[in-house]
């Protein structure tokens, strides 16, 4: 048998492989100790049990990136690792190649799971047309750019300020200050260009400033000037148009020529792809980041619905996703609702992914089949023992205010306790149909249940609209499913014991002696309060300070764990919290 048969028969067999390839959804599972991910089959069952941190969807390749053990890694559709889960990301694969990130740097895997760079980088990006960004630091800690090639190796050396993704066998690279140049797959220079800023390469035109603080215009590849400088921000053309912005920061969109097809007044200006933008209107124009309305355009300036809808995904095959204050749907070219699709109560996304419809509503997971039948939404009850369940529920009365908030079953006072986990979790008056100053998500998980005691996690994000980040909000109740009681720190320790003073110490030796903690601001640790924060897992006792308290806001919680054993002595035995859980 010739070679070239034996090669069409491996390329036959492979494409037969792929048509029985049974494709897998991830889904999660809230059980005790936190949520976990899974994979379910067409049909709603689950075919790979949730044991993932977090699960990403199955990429056309047959692989999914998983995290196990706060490590991520790679599995096939048999649940098989392809990579360990030894990374602390990875990125999806694009044209055969994924971006992992160690302790080292950032490295290149193939579909194999091999690392193919011979070296750590300080940046690697996503390959496009063969080539990806990759970056170094150099020893005064700036940054320098370069390529690499799908074999790992370094085609065109690191030596730019700053690189972009090819396009069409181009790529757009910073020399040094006030240099530029469009270069080709081979590093080869064939245009330069002397502007204190250059960007946004794409159909052959670039954007360009002549000077620090001047406006934005545009040139062709050869430097010719096509529209001079008078934006105040501009976008890449796609499809022959550009997204622009003006004075007061009002967008539209310009055809090749400058000339304004949707007139600059809008709030923003989103293009979904397939000749369709969505027109953003400030519902308060004083303090335009607070809320927009968005309707449905064509690249033509056509405007097909009112300003209608809170948001809208990118169309895919002539349909997209959007929401209201209300409910979450599909809609087409025209973007009017497709009444034959699923919708669903909640703010969010649909989505065609293979032979499902995937929704993404109120941060919950869920799927149709394509008749707009649910087969999957993720459980709500999570039992503890034959006798007592965790239940959750939703509370959003505002569609900037969603809480799932965790009620306990068939324990001792049990209004009172309900009451009482509700309140921690922010359920609490909230107007309806009045637009707030911030945006609040909060939820829970079942971080630990051993015999009486039950702890529940209580977590959320306040983002107050218009600010750089919000902040999180981190919660514990111990519970005692006998008697409903709700423990304290205190409650742990023998009366007269100086616990405060013994654990502080404890803590202050760690910041000491462990590199894991050199984060902490000099001098910000005092010691611990009377009544700080903390939770029970197995074997320890672990407390817990705000962001901002002794470490920036990147560290998020600092958590300290301090084993049972190490503060044995002072441990109340006899007392109620203790015996709740041994």
């Amino acid at each position: 048998m010739s070679r070239r048969n034996t090669e069409q028969e491996n390329w036959i067999t492979y494409l037969l492989s792929l048509s029985r390839m049974v494709y897998l959804y991830p889904a999660e599972v809230k059980e005790i100790g936190g949520s976990k991910w899974g994979y379910i089959n067409d049909k709603g069952n689950l075919v790979l049990p949730p044991q993932y941190e977090s699960a990403g969807d199955f990429q056309e390749n047959g692989l999914a990136i998983v995290q196990l053990n706060n490590r991520t890694g790679i599995i096939d559709n048999n649940g098989y690792f392809i990579v360990k889960p030894k990374y602390e990301t990875i990125s999806p694969f694009s044209e055969g190649r994924a971006t992992a990130i160690d302790g080292e740097g950032f490295t290149v895997l193939d579909e194999s799971g091999k690392e193919i760079t011979s070296k750590a980088y300080s940046f690697i990006g996503d390959y496009k047309e063969g080539r990806a960004v990759a970056a170094n630091t150099t020893e005064n800690g700036k940054y320098v750019y370069g390529y690499l090639n799908r074999r790992g190796n370094e085609v065109i050396p690191l030596s730019y300020e700053t690189a972009s993704d090819f396009q069409d066998g181009k790529a757009l690279v910073k020399l040094k200050e006030g240099s530029y140049a469009l270069i080709d797959l081979t590093g080869k220079v064939l245009n330069s260009y002397s502007y204190p800023f250059v960007g946004d390469y794409r159909e052959g035109m670039l954007a360009f400033r002549r000077s620090n603080d001047g406006k934005w215009g545009y040139m062709d590849e050869s430097g010719t000037v096509l529209i001079e400088p008078q934006f105040t921000g501009t976008q890449p053309f796609i499809e022959e148009k550009a997204i622009v912005n003006v004075e007061n920061n009002y967008y539209g969109l310009i055809d090749r020529q400058g000339k304004f097809i949707i007139k600059p007044q809008y709030a923003s200006l989103i293009n979904l792809g397939e000749n369709r933008y969505a027109l953003g209107k400030a519902q308060d124009p004083e303090r335009p980041y607070l809320f927009q309305k968005y309707a449905i355009a064509d690249s033509n300036g056509h405007i097909y619905t009112g300003f209608i809808y809170n948001d809208v995904s990118h169309y895919k095959d002539g349909i997209a996703s959007a929401y209201n204050d209300e409910m979450t749907f599909l809609i087409d070219k025209r973007g009017q609702r497709l009444g034959h699709l699923p919708k669903v109560q909640g703010s969010g996304s649909l989505a065609f992914v293979k032979s499902l419809i995937k929704g993404d509503i109120d941060l919950r997971v869920l799927y149709f089949d394509k008749k707009g039948e649910l087969i999957w939404k993720q459980n709500t009850i999570i039992p503890l023992n034959d006798d007592y369940s965790v239940i959750e529920n939703k509370f959003k009365p505002n569609k900037d205010y969603l809480v799932y908030y965790p009620q306990l079953k068939g324990i001792e006072n049990l209004e009172s306790v309900n009451q009482k986990l509700k309140e921690l979790s922010g359920v609490k008056p909230v107007p309806q149909h009045t637009q707030l100053e911030s945006s609040y998500a909060g939820d829970f998980d079942v971080s630990f249940y051993k015999n009486n005691l039950v702890v529940i996690e209580i977590n959320g994000y306040d983002y107050p609209f218009g600010a750089a980040h919000g902040m999180p909000v981190k919660k514990y109740a111990h519970i005692d499913l006998k008697t409903g009681r709700f423990y304290e720190l205190k409650d742990l320790f023998m009366s007269g014991a100086d616990y405060v003073k013994e654990i502080s110490e404890i803590i202050g030796d760690k910041l000491k002696n462990d590199n894991q903690y050199s984060y902490v601001f000099p001098d910000a640790y005092k010691g611990i309060k009377t009544d700080q924060p903390f939770f029970i897992s197995e074997g320890a006792v672990n407390l817990y300070f705000e962001p901002y308290e002794i470490a920036p806001y990147a560290a998020g919680f600092p958590t300290f764990t301090i084993s049972f054993e190490e503060i044995n002595s002072i441990i109340n035995k006899n007392g109620d919290f203790w015996r709740s859980f041994h």
